[in-house]
């Protein structure tokens, strides 16, 4: 278990790098995410690692909530958007992130990021609210992009999964990666206990 924690300090510790680059990225070109917009929390494409959900897997363990947690996650029929997105509008697009602290790397990269495209040049991924929210600021990120290139999601990823390559090489659906990582404390924390139970008889 002591391990896990350990594990997990190491990817919050790359987190706070990560939201930083991005979020001074986005600030700079004016292409900041709408205030309340949570579509991209709707979707049932969003990926993560067991790894990236580490952190939150720990949180929920610590408060007490990671058996519920999972037997919630359990009874989800059909890939759905992220379990934490709490919606506040009755079409869903408006909402806010009941884990925001705790939030994997994806989320503290979304937005504006860049990617290689087929012949290996940087480009930059918008999502269309933000495109169509500031129409004249994505044009000139457009322009400035080899004098004020975005930061590759790619390489961010890799920086946090490159940490545990068992927990970090494979992506799900976050909503499944957040029951791996779950079991995985909930495993670790059984055999912790018998441990010490074993040590004490």
């Amino acid at each position: 278990m002591q391990r896990l924690r350990e594990l997990s300090r190491r990817v919050e510790a790359v987190y706070g790098e990560i939201a930083e680059t991005f979020s001074n990225y986005q600030q700079r070109q004016g292409l900041q995410c709408r205030s309340g917009c949570g579509e991209c929390c709707l979707a049932p494409t969003i990926e993560a690692t067991v790894l990236e959900m580490l952190p939150l897997a720990l949180h929920l363990f610590d408060q007490g909530k990671a058996e519920q947690t999972l037997d919630q996650l359990d009874q989800l029929t059909e890939p759905q958007g992220c379990f934490f997105y709490q919606k506040l509008s009755f079409d869903g697009k408006q909402g806010q992130c009941s884990v925001y602290q705790q939030r994997p790397s994806i989320c503290r990269m979304f937005g504006a990021s860049g990617y290689r495209d087929k012949t290996g040049q940087t480009s930059l991924s918008t999502c269309k609210t933000i495109k169509s929210d500031n129409p004249a600021k994505y044009q000139q990120s457009l322009i400035m992009l080899q004098s004020s290139p975005p930061p590759l999601m790619m390489q961010s990823k890799e920086q946090v999964n490159e940490l545990d390559y068992q927990l970090g090489n494979k992506h799900y659906p976050i909503n499944t990666a957040l029951q791996l990582a779950l079991e995985q404390v909930l495993f670790k924390a059984s055999y912790s206990f018998e441990q010490d139970n074993q040590q004490i008889a």
